[in-house]
């Protein structure tokens, strides 16, 4: 397992406020300030985010019968699983923390049940907890590269920017270019300022899946940090219609002017 290594430098610690963390644990908008890696979420691609909100309303109904099965029989994992990742999808994550919490209470050792727990954490910004729940979620002789990736990505969270690295060179050794570990690796050396290493990562992950949103707008976050803004708006702007490639834009926009106000301070 990776070792422990020191706190993150101060460049990380002048980033990492720009950066709204909503898209950990894959509960994704359309904005592009939703940047970091997710925690085994679903990936999005270009002509699903648009009708993700649509959807939810649809499957409201859906909801409503899961919620019913889970007070029917809340200690049973399998309904605590899947009541908890909609819970997250739908945004109510301190909601999710608590029924997946209860469970694992009633099943410490299923495995299944501590990674969406860790994942919930995550999502709430319980980003120490996530990550040592996420460490009973698996086993250094059967790892899994999700969990490695995602407590790579909450170690980034807190800071610890070198040790995350090593998290995400672990995942990288079972599933070598694999896009989601190098999304979030390019931007764990874009909370250390690297830049140049962050856009070579990334442009590695864009090249995998080109269709990946999260992928994309991570990749123009760093193209815009470094000055190239045309370029960072026009892989934003790739595939959407008019109106959400304008508010992809505009979010962009938004994100660096924040975090060129902190560079100034």
């Amino acid at each position: 397992m990776p070792k422990r290594s020191s706190l993150a430098s101060p460049p990380a610690r002048l980033l990492l406020p720009a950066l709204i963390v909503v898209a950990l644990g894959g509960c994704q908008t359309t904005g592009i300030e939703d940047v970091t890696g997710a925690l085994g979420g679903k990936t999005e691609t270009a002509g699903k985010t648009a009708a993700k909100s649509d959807a939810r309303a649809e499957a409201r109904p859906d909801m409503d019968a899961l919620r019913e099965r889970y007070r029917a029989k809340p200690s049973d994992p399998a309904i605590a699983i899947e009541y908890g990742k909609e819970l997250r999808d739908s945004g109510q994550r301190a909601q999710a923390v608590a029924v997946l919490e209860q469970a694992v209470l009633a099943h410490p050792s299923n495995k299944a049940l501590l990674a969406g727990y860790g994942r919930a954490l995550a999502d709430n910004g319980n980003f120490q907890q996530a990550f040592d729940v996420l460490g009973r979620a698996h086993s250094p002789e059967d790892p899994d590269w999700r969990i490695l990736s995602a407590q790579g990505a909450a170690l980034d969270q807190l800071g610890r920017n070198e040790e995350a690295q090593q998290y995400y060179a672990s995942a990288l050794k079972i599933v070598p270019d694999e896009p989601q570990v190098l999304s979030n690796l390019g931007l764990s050396y874009m909370l250390q300022n690297n830049l140049a290493k962050a856009e070579q990562v990334l442009g590695r992950a864009y090249q995998r899946n080109q269709n990946d949103v999260r992928v994309r707008a991570n990749l123009a976050l760093v193209l815009g940090l470094q000055g190239r803004e045309a370029e960072a708006e026009i892989l934003v702007k790739a595939d959407l219609p008019p109106d959400q490639a304008a508010a992809k834009v505009t979010a962009l926009r938004q994100v660096l002017a924040k975090k060129q106000q902190r560079a100034d301070k």
